[in-house]
């Protein structure tokens, strides 16, 4: 494979890259990559505009704001962006607040003289587009065979998943991807939750995560509640749990009243459509079905929340 430098500016795709044997030709990335550790080390090329420790439903406002303002959510430092030289870009147009698009890198590349990079933009709505993603990234880069053989072994723990709770009962799960206002987690989403032996409610596969009203979460009525809000370690989850199981309409429900519901790291895991959607898969299996043989998460990536 030729030696190529690689900037990508989306946590899934560092995550495909290093996947695919690439982790040595990272040589930038965005503030958000931060896994696998090393990769840390890499110049972040962008920064948010959102001040840290905002609350759910501040970072929604200033979302909002910065939107209506016709700006992105992000700044792309275009010289030093520049002065890494990279052969491919990795970004993505699948949410223009989730992390850094193209348009955010016209600016930046606009006054590049010689050849320009590769850009590669990753958009996946269902969990065939993000097969496809890998295999994206690795025709990019002259490896299609490596990115077949890696999909095809995380194919292969997906379908073990399934086997393992296969036959058992399956728990109607929302999967609450924000806190302030309500949403449920779309996209692939609802194929992991029927991959562990669940039943997505109020989401659909291959639709945008939608935004929901109280009454709408009390008319489901879920037997199990996952929370996995994007970008929030359980720590974080769990700060903002009070303002949920304050509410009345809240503590009526069926998972609540069981004893269902959970907080997961919504940093790592369900968010970043990549190799790790697999152990997302793995944690709703545990959480949906705690007589299987544990995975090994729980704590670590999901905890029940005590009422």
């Amino acid at each position: 494979m030729e030696n190529r430098r690689i900037v990508s500016l989306l946590p899934s795709a560092t995550e495909i890259a290093v996947a695919l044997g690439f982790g040595e030709q990272l040589v930038g990335r965005s503030h958000e990559c931060d896994w696998p550790s090393a990769v840390e080390s890499l110049p972040p090329i962008t920064k948010s505009k959102l001040a840290k420790g905002l609350k759910s439903g501040e970072i929604e406002l200033r979302v909002q704001e910065i939107v209506a303002s016709g700006l992105s959510v992000y700044e792309v430092d275009g010289e030093k962006l520049r002065a890494l030289q990279p052969d491919v870009i990795l970004t993505q147009t699948q949410c223009a607040v989730c992390a850094v698009t193209p348009a955010d890198l016209e600016d930046a590349i606009a006054q590049w003289t010689g050849q320009e990079p590769t850009l590669v933009s990753l958009a996946p709505d269902d969990m065939a587009d993000v097969w496809g993603d890998f295999l994206r990234v690795g025709a990019a880069l002259d490896a299609e065979d490596r990115a077949r053989e890696v999909v095809a072994q995380l194919q292969a723990r997906m379908a073990a998943i399934n086997i393992a709770v296969a036959g058992k009962p399956k728990p109607r799960v929302a999967a609450i991807e924000w806190l302030d206002p309500l949403m449920v987690a779309g996209n692939w989403v609802p194929e992991l939750i029927e991959v562990a032996g669940g039943t997505s409610v109020l989401a659909t596969p291959g639709q945008h995560s939608p935004w929901i009203e109280w009454e709408q979460l009390a008319a489901a009525d879920p037997d199990v509640l996952v929370l996995m809000p994007c970008g929030f370690r359980i720590a974080q989850a769990l700060d903002e749990y009070p303002s949920l199981s304050a509410d009345p309409r809240w503590r009526a429900l069926r998972a609540v009243q069981e004893g269902r519901v959970y907080a997961t790291d919504g940093q790592y895991f369900f968010n970043r459509p990549g190799p790790r959607l697999v152990e997302s898969a793995e944690i709703l299996a545990e959480i949906c079905h705690p007589d299987i043989a544990p995975f090994g998460h729980e704590g670590a990536a999901w905890v029940r929340i005590a009422e």
